[in-house]
């Protein structure tokens, strides 16, 4: 019980900080909606929250987190697409201007894909898992979860309006990873590899 009272306390906190204080910024996004310009796609690890991360207000990112932050190719049929909703939702709707896809060491998602045979419950997770190319299982988990982010960026060709928006130059895409030992953060550049990410 003692956890759930944390998380009460902390929202106790929030509200004094975000709604009772003079900036009420609450009340402002209510009245005005949201209008994030960043979309980050990450992963559900409890390690790696993005507001928390990059020091974000509410209101400031439209965040999508699944395992192993993937994103699946385009595929427009009838049945449930979580992830594609979203990304469409943010690139058409919200119209951001920047998608940051965020990997993570140590990445319980990546593991379960490499030792899949030793899933305990598997309704979902091998078939979301295997998204991921069965050759990135002879690497290190980490090589595994880098190689997933030029994964995604390839499956967010796939679909057509982001190629438009990328096309039009009204959108860009980031790859970064989170080193959760070092708290760390590199970005991947398409000429230099890993690289520190640059301010804009």
């Amino acid at each position: 019980m003692a956890k759930i009272n944390k998380l009460l306390q902390g929202f106790d906190s929030f509200r004094k900080q975000y709604a009772e204080s003079n900036v009420n910024l609450m009340a402002k996004l209510a009245q005005a909606g949201h209008n994030p310009e960043i979309m980050m796609i990450a992963c559900s690890d409890a390690r790696v929250d993005p507001a928390l991360l990059f020091q974000c207000d509410p209101g400031e990112l439209f965040i999508l987190r699944n395992v192993a932050n993937l994103v699946p190719p385009y595929e427009c049929d009838h049945r449930h697409h979580g992830t594609s909703a979203a990304l469409e939702f943010g690139i058409c709707y919200l119209k951001v201007k920047h998608l940051v896809i965020l990997a993570h060491s140590q990445c319980g998602g990546i593991q379960a894909h490499l030792t899949e045979t030793k899933l305990v419950q598997n309704d979902f997770l091998g078939d979301w898992l295997s998204l991921l190319h069965d050759s990135e299982k002879s690497h290190h988990p980490d090589v595994c979860a880098k190689n997933a982010l030029l994964f995604s960026y390839q499956n967010c060709l796939t679909f057509p309006w982001i190629q438009t928006a990328l096309n039009q130059g009204v959108l860009k895409i980031h790859l970064w990873f989170f080193d959760i030992l070092q708290a760390s953060l590199k970005s991947y550049d398409f000429d230099l590899g890993w690289v520190d990410p640059t301010f804009e």
